[in-house]
């Protein structure tokens, strides 16, 4: 068996459904950022334990819960609220577990949107790690989310897990990819500034998560980004045969892009300005001194 960890705030309207689901198996952990809404209320209807802890950021709220709560088994699924658990999926991982060589799997998502899946223009089988060895894995920042450090081997599971993205409405929607583009425009200046791509995984990568991560380290140096990522979704990867649901999905994506485009263009010349007044300051304190050892010279 394995235990589940539900990561959570302010997810009234799925975390019922989600918890439901999650109870095939005989340990399921909520953890919550301190919700303002009623999802704590609704989550100890249920024997589940939950536990409430500060956010500070994806990974390391998943590197602190995986060190920090305890559970009944060391192998541990990760979901988010708007995810759900299923008896494939479930029965897969419990066969996956069997597998002492590996310390984790990856599994991917099949995006739900607008009530329709989105097979096309997802980039199915995108793939997280989500089954893994708690003592083997932690998590670091990448942006708005996260990327995991293991120790050992990882393999993939053939289950996907349903993922409900935009469950909550536009409105919420639009409201977190907002916040989400301020840290991906950070983490854009940071890999533009002290990164490289890593063009080996980009065309031999043995995995899709290798490949998918250096492609995205080579977009951000692309002109024209969103529009590129939208002609990419639409045409390329097929955005066209999702039906509506596919052009809005392809929409909202671009938008997204063109909002971490302006954030990165703010954020740089906010670094501009900074370094404009320090050297500013720096010329005015060595003009000050220069005066002053000239005074002093010259003073009989």
């Amino acid at each position: 068996m394995f235990s589940i960890f539900i990561l959570t705030h302010n997810e009234e309207l799925d975390i019922a459904a989600c918890i439901e689901s999650a109870l095939l198996s005989d340990d399921v952990i909520v953890v919550d950022s301190y919700s303002s809404d009623r999802t704590l209320e609704i989550a100890r209807r249920y024997e589940v334990q939950v536990v409430c802890h500060k956010f500070a950021s994806h990974g390391k709220q998943r590197t602190w819960m995986l060190q920090n709560i305890a559970t009944r088994h060391d192998w541990v699924y990760i979901l988010e609220a708007d995810e759900r658990m299923t008896p494939a999926l479930f029965t897969e991982c419990l066969q996956a577990i069997q597998n002492t060589k590996n310390v984790g799997y990856y599994v991917a998502e099949r995006v739900i949107f607008m009530g329709h899946w989105i097979r096309h223009c997802t980039q199915y089988p995108r793939y997280q790690l989500r089954l893994l060895d708690k003592n083997k894995v932690w998590f670091s920042d990448y942006g708005h989310a996260e990327r995991e450090i293991y120790q050992g081997k990882t393999s993939f599971l053939q289950s996907n897990y349903p993922h409900f993205t935009c469950s909550k409405g536009f409105s919420r929607w639009l409201e977190k990819h907002n916040r989400y583009s301020t840290d991906e425009a950070r983490e854009t200046i940071y890999q533009l500034q002290c990164k490289h791509i890593n063009w080996q995984d980009l065309f031999w990568g043995n995995t899709e998560v290798k490949r998918r991560r250096a492609l995205k380290d080579l977009s951000l140096r692309v002109p024209f980004r969103p529009l590129i990522r939208f002609v990419y979704m639409y045409f390329f990867l097929g955005g066209i045969l999702d039906g509506k649901a596919g052009l809005t999905w392809c929409i909202l994506q671009a938008f997204y892009e063109y909002l971490i485009l302006l954030k990165t263009e703010e954020l740089l010349g906010q670094q501009e300005k900074q370094l404009f007044s320090q050297v500013n300051r720096v010329d005015s304190l060595a003009k000050d001194k220069l005066e002053t050892n000239f005074k002093a010279i010259a003073s009989p």
